[in-house]
């Protein structure tokens, strides 16, 4: 085991001890990130020039009554929220600790000082800190598995997109900037760690070249400490992105994303001016945000459920757009158990914005990574491993125009003209393999991908009717 690993092994097991607190994972991971910001300052020697005096870890450290440790903690916490550098602000914005008991901070405080941040800090400390975000992630009582993409399909992703210093990198559903830090990681092992590049160069790609937003504050907090730790300097934006903020994040030549799953809250439509079709599904309107965010010429590679392939009425509006503006030119079908929400089947679209808005996309290729494949768990762990076939069969384009070979009826990769797609009313949900698990001939969904589908098709049914009573002034007759 790495000294890393031991850190966040032993970081980890030190949440066990904050039960009777009360203290839930995800709160217990935003908790560390204020401690190991502190923490983390002072041993990289730059707390003198972002924390006030007296604001420091020592200063922590060095309160022995515990109480009082407590109560200077909880004060340190609102001071850094409104004092200091922005970054400072922004990690601490309307921070506020969720530990009751004095006694249980004053053991954290004191193992993390005792930890063995020397080897740690060559090892690199982000990679210990994205080692406690997957930890929070792989616990499913957190409920963050729901919104954290296995970095084996991240990788997966910046691989095939390929994204180069120089271009801008975007993530509109930010999260904690997994997305962000594979492509910066991808771009840094092929210059050198930016080595290579001009000095303003390396100015754009550690101030200009990631860029994302996100919704909710504490997940913001935790994306903003991720991309200090890999030396991001990238101010990620805390906002709506299906507001009117996401409007102002500049065009991108790569999308990296996995939007969030469901409808707007309250069932309402988003506030942007700007989208063609108003829906309430978040994902309709990420894939709208998505294309129409991207340059021409510029790539995209999107996490998104079974029913932006199949949804009828708005979903078959975007669908046909983004044929239209983009080359959808590949769709991978995910297997099973990726994400822990029940009964949600996920897909990774790849598409490249056309130099023209018209007829862009002449084929799809699918390729069935779900049918017969195992489900995926803490038994059975996603690795890199299990995208290859995936890989190989994508080629080295990342636009797509790689030679490729349909496999046939027996095969996981197929391709689809778009006359073939028209013919289906460009319903995309496309399946061909024989479930091998099957009871009988006919290849039957299982009882959650029905259920999911029958929820996803009430809940566009249900909007629609909101949406109508909203445009009659809330007559119901």
């Amino acid at each position: 085991m790495s000294i890393t690993q031991d850190i966040v092994a032993k970081l980890w097991g030190l949440c066990h001890v904050l039960r009777d607190d009360g203290i839930t994972y995800h709160q217990y991971v935003t908790e560390l990130t204020y401690l190991l910001f502190l923490k983390m300052l002072k041993e990289t020697g730059q707390e003198e020039k972002t924390l006030p005096v007296g604001y420091r870890w020592n200063n922590l450290v060095g309160e022995a009554d515990n109480a009082k440790k407590h109560e200077f903690y909880r004060s340190l916490l609102v001071h850094l929220g409104s004092h200091g550098p922005t970054r400072v602000r922004a990690i601490f914005a309307n921070a506020a600790t969720a530990l009751r008991q004095p006694k249980n901070l004053a053991k954290l405080i004191s193992d993390i000082d005792q930890l063995d941040w020397y080897d740690a800090k060559k090892e690199g400390l982000g990679d210990l800190y994205e080692g406690l975000l997957q930890k929070n992630a792989d616990e499913k009582k957190s409920g963050a598995g729901q919104y954290f993409t296995p970095r084996p399909l991240i990788d997966c992703m910046v691989e095939l997109l390929k994204p180069k210093a120089g271009e801008r990198v975007q993530d509109p559903a930010l999260g904690t900037g997994g997305f962000l830090i594979a492509a910066d990681k991808y771009v840094k092992a092929r210059t050198d760690d930016l080595f290579t590049l001009k000095e303003r160069e390396q100015e754009f790609q550690r101030r200009e070249a990631f860029y994302g937003m996100e919704l909710v504050q504490d997940t913001h907090r935790l994306a903003l400490m991720n991309a200090m730790l890999h030396g991001i300097e990238t101010e990620w934006v805390l906002g709506d992105t299906l507001s009117p903020d996401g409007a102002t994040l500049p065009k991108a030549d790569v999308i990296l994303t996995n939007p969030p799953f469901g409808t707007k809250k309250g069932g309402g439509q988003p506030t942007r001016d700007d989208f063609t079709y108003a829906t309430s599904n978040k994902q309709l309107c990420f894939v709208q945000h998505i294309y129409r965010g991207l340059k021409p010429g510029g790539r995209a590679a999107v996490v998104l459920p079974d029913n932006v392939l199949f949804e009828d009425g708005v979903g078959v509006d975007v669908r046909r757009d983004l044929m239209e503006k983009c080359d959808l030119h590949t769709i991978l079908r995910l297997p099973t158990g990726i994400f822990y929400a029940q009964g949600v089947k996920t897909n990774v679209l790849f598409f490249s914005r056309g130099e023209k808005d018209k007829a862009n996309t002449k084929a799809v290729w699918l390729f069935d990574l779900r049918t017969n494949t195992p489900q995926f768990g803490k038994r059975t762990p996603l690795t890199r491993d299990h995208f290859k076939d995936f890989e190989t069969a994508f080629g080295a384009d990342p636009l797509g125009k790689s030679k490729r070979k349909d496999q046939g009826e027996e095969g996981r990769f197929r391709k689809f003209s778009r006359e073939e797609i028209a013919k289906r009313s460009d319903n995309l949900d496309i399946t061909w393999l024989r479930d091998e698990n099957a009871t009988n001939s006919a290849v039957l969904p299982s009882p959650d991908e029905i259920a999911a589908r029958i929820t996803a098709r009430l809940r566009t049914a249900l909007n629609e009717m909101e949406e109508l009573k909203a445009a009659f002034g809330g007559q119901t007759s």
